[in-house]
């Protein structure tokens, strides 16, 4: 019985030890990866937030919190997210924060596809309806099937997610936009939590149950979860900048206007060097984004004629239909994406200064072309020269032309000390004849 008296004590002690260390490593392990998506919702915008749950789901993390302020996005690119989120070992949450913040169109799909849904005070979401691949009005058939098939989609979400089914409808066939009370007193609720911060969302999930798009329940700990935030990687904020169409469209003039001024001057170096960048960053731009090749073409071809007014006398026809044509095309080479578009406010002043600009630098380097050439041989043509010895027809003499000797022909007799005009190179030859507006001051004589 002895040892039966020492032996329990050991035990207890080491069951409670044992449960110290595995509820201290519970703790430990638990992780709320926070991401904060700020802009457009493009590819670049996937890549992030899907590398994210990645991440999340390969540290175990208990729950992704994903921050979210858009005014829109690619219907492309918020697919892929959502089916990323439905695949996520750990829970996702939409948190559209701050307060004032909104999740507008493909920002409101993502928030009822989230495992869940919560928002700031005086936050709204909504006007999910789809508009056309090219910004331009599509026919009635073409944009009820776009309409239905979006709505369907946004149903299922919610269905499945347990939200607003009728709600969510309504924001896509009738662009309906709901406050976070509107949302959170809906029934069902369109989202289940209000919370003012990251901390305040945390204390509120702490202990819920949830259930996922598969029908699993979980139960959510994370009260005393560490927070881990992941933001953007350099790459990633550099190229979603550039992803934005405002930004494309002021990349893809400034590049042409790069160009035009290094056909215009060549050997500048530096407008073609920034141009051809510039250009090159705005057609990675349009590959991120949809874009209206007819509206491509149209800029290209304003373009043109711009050119064609300083080469082509047309009273200022050619100009003024450059300038409609940079205009209309500006307006149609980025496809609307839903909430964000490329304003007159933008397009009118850049298509003015760079019309004007085109024009203004092309005249003044056509001005310069007419110029007599100021440097090398071909500058000495039409100068004045002073005979050092005399000419004979036919016969090699001595000039002198700005302090420099050179060997020159004449096909008339000139005196030595007479003045001369230059009128061809030849190699280290020159070509001149006497100075007429010299002599006839009776300056110099000259006989033939």
């Amino acid at each position: 019985m002895t040892w039966a008296r020492r032996l329990i004590p050991a035990l207890a002690l080491l069951i409670a030890s044992t449960t110290a260390v595995r509820g201290q490593s519970s703790n430990a392990e638990r992780t709320v990866v926070v991401a904060e998506l700020d802009g457009i919702i493009h590819p670049i915008a996937a890549e992030y937030l899907t590398g994210v749950i990645d991440q999340a789901d390969t540290s175990s993390a208990t729950v992704v919190v994903i921050i979210l302020r858009t005014p829109g996005g690619l219907l492309d690119s918020t697919s892929s997210i959502v089916s990323r989120m439905i695949t996520s070992r750990a829970p996702v949450v939409v948190f559209v924060a701050p307060s004032g913040a909104r999740a507008a169109s493909a920002g409101f799909v993502l928030t009822i596809a989230a495992d869940v849904a919560a928002m700031a005070p005086g936050t709204h979401i909504g006007a999910a309806h789809p508009v056309s691949g090219t910004g331009q009005q599509t026919d009635e058939t073409m944009a009820k099937k776009v309409e239905s098939d979006t709505a369907a989609y946004v149903r299922s979400l919610a269905e499945a997610r347990g939200r607003n089914v009728v709600l969510a409808e309504q924001a896509v066939r009738e662009s309906r936009a709901f406050t976070d009370s509107e949302a959170a007193t809906a029934t069902p609720p369109l989202v289940d939590v209000i919370a003012t911060d990251v901390d305040d969302l945390l204390r509120q999930l702490d202990g819920r149950t949830i259930k996922r798009f598969d029908g699993r329940s979980v139960t959510l700990h994370t009260g005393d979860a560490e927070v881990r935030r992941v933001p953007m990687s350099r790459r990633q904020r550099f190229l979603g900048t550039i992803a934005d169409p405002q930004i494309a469209y002021l990349l893809l003039t400034l590049g042409t206007l790069g160009l035009t001024i290094e056909l215009w001057s060549p050997g500048a170096i530096v407008p073609g060097v920034a141009g051809g960048l510039c250009l090159l960053l705005a057609f990675f731009a349009f590959q991120i984004l949809p874009v209206n090749v007819t509206g491509l073409l149209l800029i290209l071809f304003g373009l043109g004629l711009v050119i064609l007014e300083l080469k082509v006398p047309s009273f200022g026809a050619l100009g003024i239909g450059g300038a409609i044509s940079l205009l209309v095309g500006s307006i149609m080479v980025t496809r609307e994406v839903p909430g964000v578009r490329v304003g007159l406010n933008i397009i009118l002043p850049v298509v003015l200064i760079l019309s004007a600009g085109m024009l203004l630098l092309g005249r003044l380097a056509l001005a310069a072309q007419r110029q007599p050439p100021a440097t090398g041989a071909d500058a000495l043509i039409g100068q004045q020269a002073h005979a050092r010895t005399a000419f004979t027809p036919g016969a090699p003499a001595m000039v002198d032309v700005h302090g420099e000797l050179w060997q020159a022909r004449s096909e008339v007799s000139i005196d030595a000390g007479g003045t001369v005009r230059i009128t061809a190179v030849n190699g280290l030859m020159l070509t001149v004849v006497p100075d007429t507006a010299v002599t006839s001051r009776g300056d110099t004589a000259w006989k033939a």
